[in-house]
């Protein structure tokens, strides 16, 4: 008689077993071929729009991390359930197994950023998680009869069988032989216990190696970026306010948010990279790395913002770009006059919807390889990436970049657009209060405020303050470094009283355009709103 329960734990610690293996091996091989990020990475797309929005509003910037937690657990309950399934057709169970086995295989073919021999995590991973769940579902799941009696006793009825003798001695109850003894009930677990948990540590190490991102980075050192055509001009010191607590103007790499549809930044070799223009155009582009670097590139200072940024947040980052004008790329190309888009294409699937325009004007829109001096950063687009000013990212900034298919909205659509936001969104005036911080305690007296605010293609004009409910009050702005990077403002109220108070900030554009104080959320197209903050004054 099989035990339901002990074989469901078998088919859970050899799914643990399965993707810990495989996670682990992956290390040698790039996060590409790690079997959960594959199968993540094969959801994200087939993800209704009904489910992907408010795990979105619900997780923000850890919905990566909801994924593949959801996708772990997900593996996890099927494997109980095949174990489960073998304590009653055994054969089954091991036939499903190896199917469900071969699923993040096939997730791993289909990705193009993977080759035939990145399977072979997965595959060793698969024998592994196979050999355990036959150990354990054959040696602790059988339940043993004993003291039963012997099997030509059960053969022939009471009737048939051979008379008893009454001569003293051992009755045939005691001499019955007992078949092999169950197996431990402490021993299984204990066994299963060890073997589960090497094989979540190997989940875990396997996830966290593959963050890391390490073969990228590797090709990143080695990638040597030529001098700039034209430098980007110093940033004066008074473009920055000195206040304690105030974001640098330029940002870090390390700091820079991070949104995008990868799992893992894709490995890529940028000898292999080639960018593909094509589509309504006359002559078809193809650029290769070293094609691109023999440019002459052009270094910009450009903010770029998320739309899913809510108000006051933080998915907003500025830094020095070099790369080469698009609009240069696209006059080789020659787009047919009715083309109005530009379908940029990730190599990890994604797509974007960028007006024509934007990439054909005198705005600084780039095809970038550099940022802040150094080679793009695998989380943020190496080796190739678009930089577009003045829209939000998910219309233009497409991170590894392998296509620009020149189309028309009436014809096209991206990845976001075909989930539900917008398929033009231009950047809105916005602002943020980042000193002092929400719910801060500071001293009775004068009181320091300071923050951002940007407009890219427009500029900051002027950023109002108010504290509680009084009167708006012009800010000091620190210098403009261009249109298309932040501007950062300070100010201050001298004798605040002491108890809780609110700061309310709002930006007025070069164009005139207030910052709207109506509440609305991120999607389709940008959160809107006055961002404020409380601070107590003690």
């Amino acid at each position: 008689m099989r035990r339901p329960f002990r074989a469901a734990l078998a088919g859970i610690v050899a799914t643990l077993v399965l993707f810990g293996a495989a996670d682990l091996i992956a290390r040698a091989f790039g996060p590409q071929s790690a079997p959960l990020l594959a199968l993540g990475q094969t959801i994200i797309p087939l993800t209704p729009t009904e489910i992907v929005k408010p795990v979105i509003d619900l997780f923000g910037t850890n919905d990566k991390l909801f994924l593949i937690l959801t996708t772990g657990l997900a593996a996890l309950v099927l494997g109980g359930l095949i174990g489960w399934l073998a304590s009653h057709r055994p054969r089954l169970a091991t036939v499903l197994l190896f199917a469900a086995g071969l699923a993040p295989i096939l997730a791993i073919l289909i990705r193009p950023e993977s080759s035939v021999l990145d399977i072979i995590p997965t595959l060793i991973g698969l024998v592994l998680g196979m050999a355990v769940f036959r150990v354990l579902i054959s040696s602790g799941t059988s339940r043993t009869v004993t003291g039963a009696e012997p099997a030509a006793a059960r053969k022939f009825p009471a009737a048939a069988r051979p008379a008893r003798s009454s001569a003293p001695g051992p009755s045939p109850s005691d001499t019955t032989e007992t078949p092999t003894a169950e197996p431990s009930r402490r021993r299984f677990f204990v066994i299963t216990g060890i073997i589960g948990a090497a094989g979540a540590a190997a989940v875990a190490a396997g996830q966290t190696v593959a963050s890391l991102t390490l073969d990228a980075g590797a090709a990143v050192a080695k990638l040597v970026l030529p001098t700039p055509a034209k430098k980007a001009p110093p940033i004066p010191a008074a473009a920055h306010p000195d206040v304690e607590g105030l974001a640098p103007f330029v940002t870090d790499p390390k700091d820079f948010y991070r949104i995008d549809t990868a799992l893992a930044p894709p490995v890529i070799d940028p000898q292999e990279w080639s960018l593909r223009i094509h589509g309504m155009v006359e002559s078809e582009v193809t650029l290769t790395m070293d094609d691109l670097l023999d440019l002459p590139l052009d270094e910009h200072h450009i903010t770029l913002t998320c739309v899913s940024n809510p108000v006051g947040g933080e998915l907003v980052g500025n830094a020095t770009w070099l790369g080469y004008p698009v609009r240069e790329l696209l006059r080789q190309a020659q787009p047919h006059k009715d083309a109005d888009m530009v379908l940029s294409h990730s190599i990890d699937g994604f797509s974007a919807s960028t007006p024509i325009e934007a990439l054909t004007d005198d705005r600084d829109s780039l095809l970038a390889v550099g940022m802040n001096g150094s080679p793009l950063p695998p989380a943020h687009g190496f080796p190739a990436r678009l930089v577009v000013p003045g829209l939000y990212g998910f219309v233009s900034a497409t991170k590894w970049v392998t296509e620009l298919e020149v189309t028309r909205f009436d014809e096209k659509t991206a990845y976001w657009t075909d989930r539900g936001w917008d398929a033009k969104a231009p950047i809105l005036v916005a602002s943020r209060v980042e000193v002092p911080k929400p719910l801060a305690k500071v001293p009775a007296g004068d009181v320091a405020i300071a923050g951002t605010a940007w407009a890219q293609q427009s500029g900051i004009k002027r950023v109002d303050v108010k504290l509680d409910d009084g009167e708006w009050t012009s800010s000091e702005l620190g210098d403009e470094v261009n249109i298309d990077t932040w501007r950062q403002w300070k100010t201050g109220f001298s004798d605040v009283d002491a108890g809780l108070h609110t700061v309310t900030v709002r930006a007025i554009d070069q164009d005139g355009n207030v910052q709207t104080p109506e509440r609305r959320k991120s999607i389709p197209n940008s959160a809107t709103g006055h961002h404020h903050i409380q601070f107590s004054v003690e």
